[in-house]
């Protein structure tokens, strides 16, 4: 098992070391010729090591606080960063799930929900339906502050709370979810009980498209039409895969739109790469008693690591060194 010990951050001038001609960012990792790879956002640095060897990642140096977060595009970079630099570590998948995410997700946490704190029960409800790609909501709670760097270094460890699957014993967490199809069924309870309550808050939930395959999705919009639930947002992932196959081979729903339009929603089309847009569509959505909202954010399955882009084993494989230094170095060019 790799060991995770912390260095000292680098200062924001240093450049990241260029591999000699001819020499692979692999060999180069290996050989330390890349010794360290500098992520600008966040001043954090990591070895780029193989498995079984040590690992070495700085903590960040944001000192995030609920009220400050990173400007939402610099927030997607590092919670991509994020998802390869934990995954590779846990040895586990569901990468190019939690990258096609990524910007939706800083959009919910850096401008959209109203959470100032994780125990306020007047904040706003976020259920992720899609479960398997909790690394992104996780990497979000770390740039929150509710989850320090050393539990997120526990990701997928025994004991850790943070498993591949959200668990609502954590804190940030919730619902637990990973039994696909169920999110939105329990959106349309927490919407209800905000009603009930006489409550403004608000209730969000981030599905996959390939989940609208279940029946049990296509009751509960049923149910939030019937209960005019305005204060519900669903906010479909649509980037086209699933499991096995493209979700067009396995059960074709488009057009998506105009089949949550017919089932009386207020429906959105956006680019679910654009956090920017994102956040500007959900915050002017009417939320009194009304129409239920969906958000179609259209994504890329992978987003950010060109050689998992619309890769279907992209969602089990994990990474093996050489994977996870070509991700690291291609989100590096982002910057």
């Amino acid at each position: 098992m790799a060991t995770i010990v912390e260095e000292p951050r680098k200062n924001a001038s240093q450049q990241l070391a260029v591999p000699p001609p001819g020499q692979d960012l692999a060999e180069a990792a290996h050989t330390g010729s890349v010794a360290v790879a500098r992520f600008r956002t966040a001043n954090r640095t990591s070895n780029l090591a193989g498995q079984g060897q040590t690992i070495h990642v700085a903590a960040p140096s944001l000192a995030p606080l609920a009220d400050q977060f990173l400007p939402t595009r610099m927030a997607a970079l590092e919670i991509r960063r994020i998802i390869i630099e934990q995954s590779y570590r846990a040895h586990v998948g569901h990468i190019g799930s939690a990258l096609s995410i990524a910007d939706i997700i800083a959009a919910l946490y850096g401008v959209v929900l109203r959470i100032d704190s994780c125990e306020d029960p007047n904040r706003d409800r976020f259920i992720l339906s899609k479960g398997h790609a909790a690394l992104a909501l996780y990497a979000a709670l770390h740039l929150r502050g509710w989850i320090s760097w050393d539990e997120l270094n526990c990701f997928c460890g025994d004991g850790s709370l943070l498993g591949v699957h959200p668990e609502f014993e954590q804190r940030g967490i919730d619902f637990t979810t990973g039994s696909l199809g169920q999110g939105l069924s329990m959106a349309v309870g927490a919407a209800l009980a905000a009603r009930w309550q006489l409550s403004s808050r608000r209730v969000f939930v981030l599905l996959s498209d390939a989940e609208c395959n279940e029946g049990s999705v296509w009751e509960a919009v049923m149910l939030a039409k019937q209960q005019r639930l305005g204060n519900l947002i669903a906010v479909i992932d649509v980037n086209g895969q699933q499991a096995l196959d493209y979700t067009n081979r396995v059960l074709d729903l488009d057009p998506l739109e105009d089949r949550w339009r017919a089932f009386g929603w207020d429906t959105h089309v956006v680019d679910g790469h654009n956090p920017d847009e994102l956040a500007s569509v959900m915050l002017e959505l009417d939320t009194r008693p009304g129409p239920p909202h969906v958000v179609l954010a259209k994504t890329v399955s992978g987003k950010g690591v060109s050689f998992m882009q619309n890769q279907i084993q992209w969602h089990y494989l994990p990474l093996s060194r050489e994977q996870r230094a070509q991700a690291l170095w291609e989100l590096e060019a982002i910057t």
